[in-house]
C-alpha cells in the first residue's frame, strides 16, 4: 500500500514480486499529482521487485519532467541494487 503525505509517498508492508504490480499502478497515479519523494520507511520486505519498482517510479518522474527521490531504502534493498550494479541510479536522500 502507498499512502500519501503532503509530497511524499509513504510505502507500507512488503515490496515483492507479489506486491509491485498494485504498488507501480498506485505510485504512477499519485506521482501524477505532484510527488517529490517516495518513503520506504515502513516497508517489511523487499526483493528484487522492490529495485525495479523505484527504478520504475524515477524513470516515470523524469518522463514526466518531476522531481522524485528515494528516503529510506532499507539494507536488503540497497544491497540488491548493489548487486546488481545499480546502486548510484538509486542514491536515496537522508529521512
Amino acid at each position: 500500500m502507498i499512502t500519501r503525505e503532503g509530497e511524499r509517498l509513504l510505502l507500507q508492508g512488503p515490496v515483492t514480486i507479489g506486491t509491485a504490480s498494485a504498488l507501480l499502478e498506485q505510485a504512477r497515479t499519485l506521482l501524477e499529482e505532484g510527488a517529490a519523494v517516495l518513503d520506504f520507511a515502513a516497508v517489511t520486505e523487499v526483493d528484487s521487485a522492490a529495485v525495479a519498482l523505484a527504478l520504475e517510479c524515477l524513470r516515470e518522474a523524469r518522463t514526466r519532467k518531476l522531481p522524485l527521490s528515494l528516503a529510506n531504502l532499507p539494507e536488503a534493498m540497497r544491497n540488491l541494487a548493489e548487486l546488481y550494479a545499480v546502486s548510484e541510479l538509486l542514491q536515496a536522500d537522508p529521512a
